[in-house]
């Protein structure tokens, strides 16, 4: 018996522990060699186990990531700023945003979406669980300020809920931002949320 099958035989965990160490293996080889350099092989030797072992929980190198990417995410739940005013609870939701898509855990998202373009199933899921994310947090500050006569009911859309995010979003996928300033989030929630909230 070799080496390497005894250290992997000595370290043989199953279930949620070995889920636990194959996901917590992805996601220090997505932070430190990025998806494009990552190779199954690599995580099975950081995780002390097979690399057949991964094969049989997710099916490719894109559904391990996105699992890991998933793993990485905060487990609680957010609350939802309360500011009294719709451009106070917006401006909180967007640096929230903000501070999470320059993070370690956005740039692996941004990884993510532009390398997993071959696998469209992959691609669809991820782009799914990206534009669902938060949406709930805008739909209420949205209905708080419907409450208080900032705006009227056309506004509690998810259209709407999502506009102020999906600008961000956009300043780092298609300018190559690494970081937004508050005065760009500023004039997003200024210059398009709020008047476009306001619409009658």
């Amino acid at each position: 018996m070799s080496w390497d099958t005894l250290s992997i035989v000595t370290t043989r965990r199953r279930g949620a522990a070995l889920e636990e160490a194959i996901l917590q293996a992805a996601v220090e080889e997505l932070t430190e060699v990025g998806y494009r350099e990552l190779t199954m092989d690599g995580v099975a030797a950081r995780a002390g186990t097979a690399k057949n072992v991964i094969y049989r929980r997710w099916p490719s190198r894109a559904a391990l990531c996105i699992a890991a990417y998933r793993h990485m995410l905060p487990t609680g739940p957010d609350s939802t700023p309360d500011t009294g005013s719709l451009r106070g609870d917006a401006l909180a939701l967007l640096t929230r945003a903000n501070d999470r898509m320059s993070s370690p855990v956005g740039r692996i998202l941004r990884q993510l979406l532009a390398d997993i373009q071959s696998d469209p199933e992959r691609m669809r899921e991820l782009r799914d669980q990206v534009a669902r994310a938060g949406v709930s947090h805008w739909l209420t500050v949205l209905a708080r300020a419907a409450s208080r006569g900032e705006v009227g009911q056309q506004a509690l859309t998810p259209r709407v809920a999502t506009v102020a995010v999906d600008l961000l979003r956009n300043e780092y996928a298609l300018n190559g931002a690494t970081a937004v300033s508050t005065e760009v989030l500023t004039e997003i929630v200024d210059q398009v949320f709020v008047p476009l909230a306001s619409r009658d």
